[in-house]
C-alpha cells in the first residue's frame, strides 16, 4: 500500500532521466564542434592578425592572442560551453523544482495547515506550488488519509508507513535534481588538466626552440610562451566557473531536501501526536 502513490510516477522519472540523458549526449559533442567553428572562422580570421597573416603574424586585438593559444584552445573553450549550457539547464530544472512560489513560503503555509488539522488545505497547496517539493508533500498527505483510514495497524505502525512514503517520494525526485551536476563537477578537474597540458605543449615548443642551434628566434619564443600562457588562463577560467556553479547548485538542491525533510517531519509528527491523543482520550 505504501508503493500506491509512487506508481504513476515512475515512468516520468524515467522518461525525464532518459531526456536529461539524452541533453547530455547531444551537448558535449554540439560544445566541442561549435568552438572549434569559433576558433577557426572567428578567432582565426585574418582580421584579427597585423598583415592579416594568421600563420607568422603577431595578433592585432584579443581574439589573435587567444587564437595564437594553439589546438588545445578550442578544446577548453567547448567545455566552457559545456559548463555554461549544462549551468542553464540545471537553473531550469531546479527552478520547476522549487515550484510556482517561495519554497519557504510553502513551508511554511503546509505547517500552519497541519498545525490546525486542515489536511484538504494542505493538499491545495501542494496543486498550487507543484514541483518536486510539492509532489513529495502531497505523496505524504495521501498516506496521510490513507493511514487515517486503516484500521488494522498501530499508530507506531502508521507513522512509520508515512515516514517510509516520504523517502520513497524523496527518492524518486532527488536523482532528477543531481542530474548533470557531475558533468559539471567533472568539468572542474578537466579544465585546468587541460590547460596543463597546453601550458606543458607551450612550454617544450619554447624549450625546443631555445635548444635550436644558432640563436633563438624572439618572435618564435614568445609565441610558444603565449601559447602555454592563455591554455593555463582558459583552463584556470573554465574550473573556477565550474566551481561556482557546482557550489551554486548544491546549495539549491540541499534547501530543497531541507524542504521536504522540513515539512515530511512535520507532517509524520502531526499524525503520531493528534492520533496518540486521540486514544488517550
Amino acid at each position: 500500500m505504501a508503493n500506491a502513490p509512487t506508481k504513476p510516477t515512475t515512468p516520468v522519472k524515467k522518461e525525464s532521466s532518459s531526456a536529461s540523458g539524452m541533453f547530455a549526449s547531444l551537448t558535449i559533442p554540439i560544445c566541442l564542434i561549435v568552438s572549434t567553428c569559433i576558433f577557426i572562422f572567428i578567432l582565426g580570421d585574418a582580421s584579427h592578425f597585423k598583415g592579416g597573416d594568421v600563420e607568422h603574424g603577431n595578433p592585432a586585438d584579443i581574439f589573435g592572442t587567444v587564437h595564437k593559444g594553439g589546438v588545445i584552445v578550442p578544446m577548453i573553450m567547448g567545455f566552457l560551453l559545456m559548463v555554461i549550457v549544462f549551468s542553464i539547464e540545471r537553473f531550469v530544472v531546479i527552478g520547476k523544482a522549487s515550484g510556482t512560489g517561495s519554497v519557504d513560503s510553502f513551508v511554511r503555509k503546509i505547517q500552519s495547515s497541519l498545525n490546525a488539522g486542515n489536511i484538504a488545505a494542505a493538499a491545495a497547496e501542494c496543486d498550487k506550488q507543484k514541483g518536486s517539493v510539492a509532489n513529495v508533500i502531497k505523496s505524504a498527505l495521501k498516506k496521510y488519509g490513507e493511514m487515517e483510514a486503516e484500521p488494522n495497524l498501530d499508530v507506531d505502525q502508521k507513522t512509520l508507513a508515512i515516514q517510509k512514503d516520504i523517502e520513497e517520494a524523496t527518492a524518486l525526485e532527488m536523482p532528477m535534481l543531481e542530474q548533470n551536476l557531475t558533468i559539471i563537477a567533472t568539468l572542474v578537474s578537466i579544465g585546468t588538466l587541460t590547460g596543463l597540458l597546453g601550458t606543458v605543449i607551450g612550454m617544450i615548443g619554447a624549450f625546443s626552440t631555445l635548444a635550436a642551434a644558432g640563436a633563438p628566434n624572439p618572435s618564435e619564443l614568445s609565441a610558444h610562451i603565449s601559447e602555454a600562457l592563455i591554455n593555463t588562463a582558459l583552463g584556470i577560467s573554465t574550473s573556477a566557473i565550474s566551481i561556482i556553479m557546482y557550489n551554486v547548485f548544491t546549495s539549491k538542491i540541499d534547501k530543497l531536501t531541507y524542504a521536504i525533510d522540513e515539512t515530511g517531519f512535520s507532517i509524520v509528527q502531526t499524525f503520531a501526536s493528534s492520533h496518540k491523543n486521540a486514544n488517550r482520550a
